[in-house]
């Protein structure tokens, strides 16, 4: 996959222009001296915040320490592109308690972890354009036919993420369900299948991850409420390297790039990119 998306940027470079000239050490030349993009080039490792324990999009296999998904292949792409290889690339686990922070204090460069793009965080952080659209849905069960929508969640016990738009969605339309909050939607699963609380509901992107480790004993309702759009998260104020990342948004997009990596992480579960996929900014 790598050899092909190198290949495929190095052709949109020759049709383009867009890469610059080269410098003394091979790499594109064409980042202003004091940008974000450059001191990241300069220092040769692109810092990521992501999330560890959601398969599909951020994962940490705890017997080798790869993380793979969805969201790591697109910071791949983007070290790929400012520093000559994905591999130089650090990830640092990043929950929703810290986004905000760690970009502010300059402890990741970005945030790419289903980092879902609302007008309260804009006063915080700055947001690329969307690179993956997700709805809201609910995990149940498998033995719990009587669940089909999310009205029939009204006196049960559902289980979100805290500081979620998920959570807030859920405020909204639940009033008498007893929600359950937590940090990390993993700790949702084990009382789900104990039968300690009725469902979980968030992004259905995070559910399917959650369902792909218990496939025999969960199932989505696929009746999705709502809509999340994923941006990568910035330092508030770096425009420059905002637009930097919505440029290489937009081509993987339009490359191939994109649906390369949808189906070789989410696309496992059978689902299609159709309302998933944005349509590339102008």
């Amino acid at each position: 996959m790598i050899v092909r998306r190198t290949v495929l940027s190095a052709l949109g470079c020759l049709v383009l222009g867009a890469c610059g000239p080269a410098g003394e050490d091979g790499s594109a030349a064409r980042f202003p001296k004091d940008s974000t993009m450059a001191r990241i080039r300069e220092r040769g490792v692109l810092t990521v915040g992501i999330k560890f324990d959601l398969p599909l999009f951020g994962y940490k296999d705890p017997s080798t320490g790869w993380i793979t998904g969805f969201d790591a292949d697109i910071a791949r792409m983007v070290a790929q592109d400012l520093t000559g290889s994905e591999h130089n690339i650090r990830f640092i686990e990043t929950m929703p308690r810290n986004r905000e922070d760690f970009l502010d204090r300059g402890v990741v460069d970005i945030v790419v972890a289903t980092y879902s793009i609302s007008d309260e965080r804009r006063k915080l952080v700055d947001f690329t354009d969307p690179y993956y659209y997700s709805g809201q849905d609910v995990l149940v069960r498998n033995t719990d036919t009587d669940m089909r929508t999310v009205a029939d969640l009204a006196g049960k016990a559902v289980c979100t993420g805290a500081r979620s738009t998920p959570l807030e969605r859920l405020k909204a339309r639940l009033r008498h369900a007893r929600l359950v909050v937590v940090d990390n939607y993993s700790e949702c699963v084990s009382p789900l299948l104990e039968g300690r609380i009725d469902a979980i509901s968030t992004d259905d992107s995070i559910l399917l991850g959650l369902m792909s480790e218990h496939p025999d004993s969960l199932r989505l309702l696929g009746s999705p409420f709502g809509r999340e759009s994923y941006g990568i998260g910035v330092r508030r104020g770096d425009s420059a390297f905002r637009g930097y990342l919505n440029g290489l948004i937009r081509r993987f997009l339009t490359d191939g790039g994109w649906d390369e990596v949808f189906r070789n992480t989410i696309g496992v579960m059978g689902v299609s990119p159709k309302t998933a996929k944005p349509t590339p900014s102008r």
